[in-house]
């Protein structure tokens, strides 16, 4: 039953990417990277074939996705109706039974379509207007309306790991929250400390963390074992998101009161020192709520603090997500700086409001320098932030030579997909082949994956000595780089992705 419930969400994921071509002659690598993008030249014009195009190509990860984010829409309301779930008539608030006056029962959207429609729309972007509600208002309120029918994670995961596998991706990097109600009353409980040092102590003592820790521990477990049975895994037919190697980042509500939100990140350091399943922490939610622009500075001086403590936890920091008129002036003089320098920000996730930094030009030129990866998420800058086209700074760190990848962030609530994003990448931006190539393999050179990468160092695309001189993804690799292969998730990824982009060339190269 599960499956089948699976099946029908997957439908709807993957309805647009259904046209096949015969595959091309194989040529030369390097005939062959031309030929592609002459191939890319000829269609760009042509949207069902770009999308074809996109769909089909290799595409490392999404390695910003939220996962009660990321489920299609109408996923989350056959949840809500299976779960006998209410939702009120006005505010579309999802609730648990009994319904009350007000309310109806989401399994009335099986008959009456309009109100299902209704629905869909309160809980996503589809046929979003901006109007007396702004696309960033409604967009975070969706959170609160469906999150009575978000949970199902096992389930969530399973439909996630299969659109991605459906979507040529190699690796799956999701951000979710765990033990909230756990870990609020640990840091209430402790209270604050503006010494960071003695309010992790505090936080330790006692067991308190170590038995929260455990139950996030098994919260995967149980997780992992509800996906793997929606996707069949182990069994004839499974499905190939099973084969995907999967990681958790731990979300930080940056909301939240600065106990709480230290005793988060706490949480997510000491998961990713415990579990290898968890492999690191962001913070979450509106940057310009007054509360996280109040303790912005405070928040990136805890996770460097924290950086300094751990060893295996990586940062990722939704920065600069925002636009004139969101906050104040002055906020968005400094965000992006703040998570590189003191905050340890691995990557940035939007980084929409460089330009306005202080100092931009030597920021970029330093996060190119540092190799800090930007996140970059188009539609949901778009729909978010009203930023797109010309107004992005997608073009601004290519030209600064930042490395970039391309995101989701919310696919269900956005209404997009992976291949989407490189759509519209290459349509707006004019993007050559070579260009999303060296994108797709930014995911899984910057994810987070465990272990040595398959090049030489970050962001040249040269092989490591072990692999050097050998056709990339072949078949038989040399002793030497068969060991990296073997005790390196993240090489033995990028190796996949290698061996499809051969396939995908041989395919597309004219």
């Amino acid at each position: 039953m599960i499956h089948s419930r699976l099946s029908r969400i997957l439908a709807t994921m993957v309805a647009a990417a259904t046209m096949t071509t015969s595959p091309a002659p194989a040529h030369a690598a390097g005939d062959a990277v031309s030929r592609v993008e002459a191939y890319l030249n000829g269609i760009r014009t042509e949207p069902g074939r770009l999308r074809e195009f996109a769909f089909d190509l290799p595409k490392g990860a999404d390695v910003h996705a939220h996962l009660s984010g990321s489920v299609p829409t109408r996923g989350l309301l056959g949840s809500a109706m299976r779960d006998g779930l209410c939702v009120d008539t006005t505010s579309f608030v999802a609730s648990a039974p009994p319904c009350r006056a007000g309310q109806r029962p989401a399994r009335d959207a099986a008959t009456d379509l309009s109100f299902g429609d209704d629905v869909v729309r309160a809980w996503s972007m589809q046929g979003f207007t901006p109007g007396s509600e702004s696309g960033h208002d409604h967009f975070f309120a969706a959170f609160g309306k469906f999150g009575a029918a978000s949970a199902h994670k096992g389930e969530m995961l399973a439909a996630y790991a299969s659109q991605a596998a459906a979507e040529n991706q190699f690796a799956l990097e999701v951000m979710l929250s765990r033990q909230s109600g756990k870990i609020g009353e640990l840091a209430k409980k402790v209270g604050f400390n503006p010494d960071p040092a003695r309010l992790r102590e505090r936080l330790l003592a006692g067991g308190a963390m170590a038995a929260i820790v455990k139950a996030a521990r098994e919260d995967a477990d149980a997780d992992l074992k509800e996906m793997r049975a929606a996707l069949q895994c182990g069994k004839e037919g499974a499905d190939p998101g099973c084969a995907l190697p999967l990681r958790f980042i731990l979300q930080v509500t940056r909301t939240s009161a600065p106990e709480v939100v230290f005793a988060q990140m706490v949480l997510g350091f000491e998961l990713a020192e415990a579990d290898q399943r968890y492999v690191g922490v962001n913070l979450v939610a509106p940057e310009d709520d007054p509360v996280a622009l109040r303790d912005y500075r405070l928040h990136m001086s805890m996770l460097g603090y924290l950086r300094g403590v751990y060893s295996k936890a990586h940062i990722s920091l939704h920065a600069g997500e925002l636009a004139s008129g969101l906050a104040p002036a002055a906020d968005l003089r400094f965000h992006i700086g703040e998570a590189v320098r003191t905050g340890k920000a691995e990557r940035i996730g939007h980084g929409v409001d460089v330009a306005g930094e202080d100092g931009s030009a030597g920021l970029l030129a330093e996060m190119a320098r540092k190799h800090v990866l930007v996140e970059i998420a188009l539609t949901s800058n778009c729909q978010i932030l009203q930023v797109c086209g010309d107004r992005h700074p997608f073009a601004a760190y290519r030209e600064a030579g930042v490395p970039v990848t391309l995101v989701t962030d919310d696919a269900g609530i956005e209404h997009t997909d992976l291949s989407s994003e490189y759509v519209r990448a290459i349509t707006t931006y004019g993007l050559r082949y070579a260009d999303v190539k060296s994108m797709a393999r930014a995911a899984l050179d910057h994810g987070f994956l465990q272990g040595r990468g398959l090049w030489r160092a970050p962001d040249d695309y040269t092989p490591a000595p072990e692999c050097a001189g050998t056709p990339l993804g072949g078949a038989s690799p040399p002793a030497a780089c068969k060991a990296l292969l073997k005790a390196s998730p993240k090489a033995g990824a990028e190796w996949n992705q290698e061996a499809a982009f051969t396939a995908f060339e041989d395919r597309y190269d004219g």
